[in-house]
């Protein structure tokens, strides 16, 4: 799953939302770097902080996706369709396994995973080897052919 979160203390922002998923979605496994990021399809004044955790589960994909929607609500997240904002935290579903999803409120794996460098980096860290169900490329190979080349760095936490 990737996290991320441009307002507000991120460092805390973080610690918490580690601790939460922990408590209601599962075992963190692994854990990226940080990584800072301007906003993508959007203008802001603060830059993200972006990480991705692989996270062992026994929750049905639904179910996750509802859990991560009430840990979002608890930092204040409101979603409005097809808008991108600021916020505190976004959670996102990469991968569900080797799960292909795609229903009004859930698409897995994450429909702009190839096209992010803020995720791709951090995933490529965790699971360079760990292939794309659909696109049958692996993390390693989807960074290495994206077109987005925005300016990502480490936060040295």
């Amino acid at each position: 799953m990737g996290i991320g979160g441009n307002i507000g203390n991120k460092r805390m922002n973080f610690e918490k939302v580690h601790f939460l998923v922990e408590k209601e979605l599962g075992k963190i496994l692994r854990a990226s770097s940080v990584y800072e990021t301007a906003p993508w399809g959007f203008s802001a004044d603060e830059n993200f902080w972006n990480q991705v955790l692989l996270i062992e589960t026994e929750l049905r994909s639904e179910e996750l996706l509802a859990r991560i929607n009430r840990i979002e609500k608890e930092f204040g997240r409101k979603r409005e369709p097809g808008k991108w904002t600021s916020r505190e935290m976004d959670i996102d579903i990469l991968y569900y396994e080797d799960l292909v999803v795609e229903t009004k409120k859930l698409a897995i794996p994450h429909p702009y995973l190839s096209k992010r460098m803020f995720v791709l980096v951090p995933l490529a860290e965790i699971a360079p080897e760990f292939r794309h169900p659909v696109l049958k490329k692996t993390n390693r190979q989807l960074l290495e052919d994206c077109t987005d080349k925005s300016e990502i760095k480490k936060v040295e936490l």
